[in-house]
């Protein structure tokens, strides 16, 4: 066993969750002097672990007549397209995709990490229990890397509230909206300026129709190096997470590693990861699934709490993330899925 390797499926590039876990597990591995690849293939694979799903069901059927076990981390699935008309392409993309995901599921995966109770609760209601067992490892952020600790440029002449996520097309336009109501509710509220700061791949059509339509103070920053983030997280004083139904965001995992509150809707997975400590959750006052739109003014209360005892809910914020979020604790656990229990300690005492 002493040169045997992890397969992680997909090759992942640019920006979004997948990705940055995929770079996370890879580090991680290496400091373990595991090496970790994208080969199914290379005969010194021990397991594979799929991130959501991979096109290549061929190498994946390949793996399991070789015995090799395979261990598939799931988040949500594609639903917004159900309930808006976002085009042909995207529409066919997305549940080609559902299926991709199902099927290695159902069919293929040995083990399956669920990345909150929410996923989990949500893939067995809507296909059923599988074979396969299962069990929920959250995602971690380097607590190091996203601290309180470091450089820092928090203005006291405005509030700045920050959106940070991967993507934001068209699809998730209404999910935007939420946080351009409550940029103005606050500073009708509190009578100071407040700056809406979106971080994230922000298409330049849905950027400039917001801009057509919204006249509020809002900065886009576009696609944020990674490890500008937590300098991004230290210098502002509320995280709010627009997507609805978000299976385990890294962007607010990463915000209570930072110290920064977080103000959101109890959609998906957010009341399980942010709890009254972190900041507040509060309920969305209409049918999430069907997007209809969210009670705003409820987020506003929250987030004047919040800004009330931000040092309070800073402080705790930090203190959920050391408890919960990891990312050490987070490699161990997927190493644990991947290896049997002996075939593991031997790895990891290469």
């Amino acid at each position: 066993m002493s040169d045997s390797s992890i397969c992680i499926l997909p090759r992942l590039q640019g920006v979004g969750g997948p990705t940055s876990f995929s770079k996370k597990m890879t580090a991680g591995l290496t400091r373990r002097g595991i090496r970790a690849h994208s080969d199914p293939l290379d005969p010194t694979t021990a397991a594979i672990l799929v991130v959501a799903g991979t096109r290549r069901l061929d190498w994946l059927l390949a793996a399991k007549r070789r015995g090799i076990r395979i261990v598939q981390r799931l988040d949500g699935m594609n639903w917004v397209h159900r309930r808006r008309w976002t085009g042909l392409r995207h529409f066919l993309r997305s549940e080609v995709n559902n299926w991709i995901l199902a099927v290695i599921r159902s069919r293929l995966a040995d083990h399956i990490v669920y990345q909150s109770q929410f996923s989990r609760n949500w893939w067995q209601t809507r296909y059923g229990p599988t074979r396969a067992s299962s069990e929920v490892i959250y995602n971690g952020a380097d607590l190091n890397a996203y601290s309180p600790a470091g450089p820092a440029d928090l203005p006291t002449s405005h509030l700045r509230l920050l959106v940070v996520e991967g993507h934001l097309d068209r699809g998730h336009i209404h999910e935007l909206r939420h946080a351009l109501e409550l940029r103005t509710l606050l500073e009708q509220r509190l009578g100071k300026a407040v700056e809406l700061t979106v971080a994230g791949d922000v298409p330049a059509d849905v950027w400039e129709e917001v801009n057509r339509s919204y006249h509020g103070w809002i900065t886009w920053k576009g696609v944020v190096k990674r490890e500008d983030i937590p300098l991004l997280d230290r210098s502002s004083h509320l995280l709010f997470p627009v997507e609805i139904n978000a299976a385990c965001p890294n962007s607010v995992i990463e915000a209570m590693a930072c110290g920064l509150p977080v103000v959101s809707f109890a959609t998906g997975s957010l009341a399980e990861l942010v709890d009254d400590e972190a900041g507040r959750v509060v309920p969305y006052g209409a049918n999430y699934w069907k997007l209809e739109h969210g009670d705003v003014p409820a987020l506003l209360e929250a987030a004047v709490e919040v800004l009330e005892a931000r040092e309070r809910y800073s402080r705790q914020a930090r203190q959920r993330a050391e408890r919960l979020f990891d990312s050490e604790t987070m490699v161990e656990g997927y190493l644990q899925a991947l290896l049997k229990e002996e075939s593991a300690g031997r790895i990891k005492n290469l």
